[in-house]
């Protein structure tokens, strides 16, 4: 795994969950829970993505790229998963194992940007 790649999801709402389906990795509905899910509805509301729900896409690396809207800080590990802050959106959340199918070990920042779905 590259470390410098940028990486793309679809989130969406399913079941009144954000999940995702990354066939590459093989995960099929892994959702957001724990204060992710939070992130993720006040990172689209600062955005102002239409029709989120239906799928927007997430692009997310360990290292800036041009674009990038948001910076997610590590903060601790905890129950196998990884607590990462987000200073602008004054919010924390957890994101489970499934981070470490895009990365060796989890990453001290997550750039993300987040784009309508076409």
């Amino acid at each position: 795994m590259s470390e410098n790649t940028i990486h793309v999801i679809k989130p969406y709402k399913w079941e009144g969950l954000w999940v995702f389906d990354d066939d590459r990795v093989g995960l099929v509905k892994e959702p957001f829970v724990a204060g992710t899910d939070t992130l993720i509805d006040l990172a689209l509301a600062m955005k102002g993505i239409p029709a989120a729900e239906q799928g927007f896409l997430l692009l997310f690396s360990a290292h800036p790229f041009p674009g990038q809207d948001f910076e997610l800080e590590w903060v601790r590990e905890e129950l196998e998963g990884n607590v990462y802050r987000s200073a602008d959106l004054h919010a924390e959340g957890w994101l489970c194992p499934a981070l470490l199918k895009y990365f060796d070990q989890a990453p001290p920042k997550l750039h993300l940007q987040l784009m309508p779905s076409r």
